[in-house]
């Protein structure tokens, strides 16, 4: 999905927020609208408040959290710190998106070039960040692996 302003952008945001939007909405483009959305609330912290934010949106939409469906946090952190590290405040939120879709992270697939599927798909990896297996991730910080949410 290619957005064409920050109105929709932020429906989405807004929506998994406030519990209301609807699941099916819940796509991987929407996934990116929303990390790139919270990138810019000066009332949220991304990396400590969006883990919460989701699994509340997947038990109000009836997705149980638990180590083999609904919420995983490497996927999660990872995917923030693209997008934190591919933000240009010069653009528009949904330019943003959009560039980020179209890079090699918005791909579906682009946390296997990282991680291994067995790793990636770990108990370890949903509950807890796990350092990627195949190679380092060009743009992790040394601030988030303190914080080792």
């Amino acid at each position: 999905m290619i957005y064409s302003s920050d109105k929709e952008v932020l429906h989405i945001y807004e929506g998994l927020c406030r519990k209301t939007l609807p699941k099916p909405d819940w796509s991987h483009a929407a996934h990116f609208a929303a990390a790139c959305a919270i990138m810019i609330d000066p009332a949220r912290d991304a990396f400590a408040d969006m883990p919460d934010i989701i699994r509340e949106y997947n038990e109000a939409t009836g997705v149980a959290n638990t180590d083999t469906e609904g919420y995983h946090h490497t996927i999660t952190v990872a995917s923030l710190l693209a997008v934190q590290h591919h933000m240009n405040l010069e653009l528009h939120l949904y330019q943003n998106v959009n560039a980020i879709l179209t890079s090699e992270y918005g791909r579906s697939d682009w946390l296997t070039a990282y991680w291994s599927q067995d790793l990636l798909f770990s108990k370890a990896a949903r509950n807890h960040w796990v350092a990627p297996d195949r190679k380092t991730l060009p743009f992790i910080t040394k601030s988030y692996i303190a914080l080792k949410g």
